[in-house]
């Protein structure tokens, strides 16, 4: 027959794997809000703006050449010749010789039932100057070919054009209309301007074409801009006060408080490929770009999940701390008794998940905590046979509450004070029971042989 300490030991092991099976679906329900969480950003950039990505101001014109081209007549054996005329359209660009980007875009919390989306809104100034016209002038590719150009034109493309609000540009003192569309290849969204005819040697180092655009821009989550200038200045202040820069560069100066962030960048071409890369009509997806993202530091999803993961090994902590005090004091606890505390402390995680969509993170952490180690201490009082065992068991399961807190916190140090944590309680075992005599617990008849 089994010894009894056995049989205990399988039924344990058959607790454990209901209590895996549990969390498992407590983390099934986490992804599923996650899932309900991306939906709820997706409804807010359907009826608000996406992420915004700005490309230019890009000076260009639209052009064409024709000319006529010498083929054989096949339909009559070749023999003869005829005068073809061919024509290719094409365009001509150029990107700023310095591109000036300055403005502030304030978050603005977007929600759908209880999911929050990060949004922004403000209004940016572009200031661009064209130090040379040369670039924009074609020269014939075929014999005989006659090019005809369009008048010039500046055009800025967006990710979203929802999420233009108010635009205006300006050349001087002149105020220019503004048009939908880009008529540019590869970037279809945005806004365009006629500037009619210039005069390229009017346009120098001394006096530049300068345009100032203005924009009031929406957008969520996200913000970039990309460098398309032989030398781009983007000077950015938000009051968001949690900013991931991101994208090819990041800022050379930024400031970061709980009133918000000021960011500045400074990019030349000899850094970037943006410039070439616009001028060439690249696809968005290939261009560079700086900027920055509202992303919440405590996003209630991920803390949950990340929480969860250490569920089963704080669950084993908690039953070997059980049967700590079980082997100690000779008290005996039925698995059904470490099945509730087990669930007890599941529960905890979907409390957690819940309140997290309410309340801050820490305050649904105390909260679920709160009363997960009051229940725990109020059973473990009776299981152990005693208030003084029952609040010793409490304040033990609050150390690692606290441990698992710190744990969530320190994200870049969680392995580090994870393995700290299991060796002290590994250390803390290994001490309390230095002297115990295990084959008096699991052989008593050789012991009452031996005396």
């Amino acid at each position: 027959m089994a010894k009894p300490w056995v049989i205990k030991l399988m039924i344990l092991s058959a607790v454990g794997f209901v209590l895996a099976l549990v969390l498992t679906r407590i983390g099934w329900l986490v992804d599923e809000r996650q899932g309900r969480q991306a939906e709820a950003v997706q409804g807010v950039e359907e009826s608000l703006a996406g992420a915004q990505t700005l490309i230019g101001p890009v000076l260009f014109r639209a052009c064409a050449e024709t000319w006529d081209e010498v083929q054989l007549d096949e339909k009559n054996g070749g023999k003869y010749r005829r005068l073809v005329s061919e024509k290719r359209e094409f365009i001509l660009s150029r990107v700023p010789t310095v591109l000036q980007v300055g403005g502030k875009l304030d978050h603005e919390a977007r929600y759908r039932g209880l999911f929050k989306v990060n949004a922004y809104a403000g209004r940016l100034q572009l200031d661009a100057q064209w130090a040379s016209l040369d670039g924009l002038t074609a020269k014939p590719e075929h014999k005989g070919g006659q090019i005809t150009c369009g008048g010039y034109r500046v055009m800025l493309a967006t990710s979203d054009v929802r999420g233009l609000r108010g635009v205006a540009l300006r050349r001087g003192e002149q105020s220019l209309t503004v048009l939908p569309g880009t008529q540019y290849p590869s970037y279809h969204k945005g806004l365009h301007a006629e500037l009619g005819e210039l005069n390229p040697a009017e346009v120098n180092a001394k006096t530049p074409l300068a345009l100032r655009l203005q924009l009031d821009l929406v957008g969520t989550q996200r913000f970039a801009l990309v460098p398309a200038a032989q030398s781009t200045r983007l000077d950015l202040q938000s009051n968001w006060p949690h900013p991931s820069f991101g994208g090819r560069f990041l800022p050379n100066q930024r400031e970061v408080g709980e009133q918000g962030f000021t960011a500045h960048w400074q990019v030349s071409e000899l850094a970037s490929t943006a410039a070439r890369a616009v001028e060439q009509a690249e696809s968005p997806e290939k261009l560079e770009h700086l900027g920055f993202e509202m992303l919440d530091p405590v996003n209630p999803y991920v803390m949950s999940d990340r929480a969860i993961k250490y569920g089963l090994m704080f669950i084993l902590l908690t039953f070997t701390c059980v049967g700590l005090v079980e082997l100690l004091s000779g008290r005996r606890v039925h698995p059904v008794q470490y099945l509730l505390v087990g669930l007890a402390m599941s529960l905890f995680f979907l409390l957690l998940l819940s309140l997290s969509e309410h309340l801050s993170f820490a305050q649904s952490y105390l909260w679920a905590a709160g009363a997960a180690l009051s229940l725990l201490a109020f059973y473990g009082a009776h299981i152990l046979g005693g208030w003084r065992r029952g609040l010793g068991f409490g304040a033990a399961l609050g150390l690692l509450y606290g441990a698992l807190y710190v744990l969530l916190q320190q994200e870049q140090a969680a392995l580090l004070l994870g393995s700290m944590l299991l060796f002290g309680v590994l250390a803390t075992v290994m001490v309390l029971t230095r002297k115990l005599d295990w084959y008096s617990l699991t052989l008593p008849n050789e012991k009452a042989a031996r005396s």
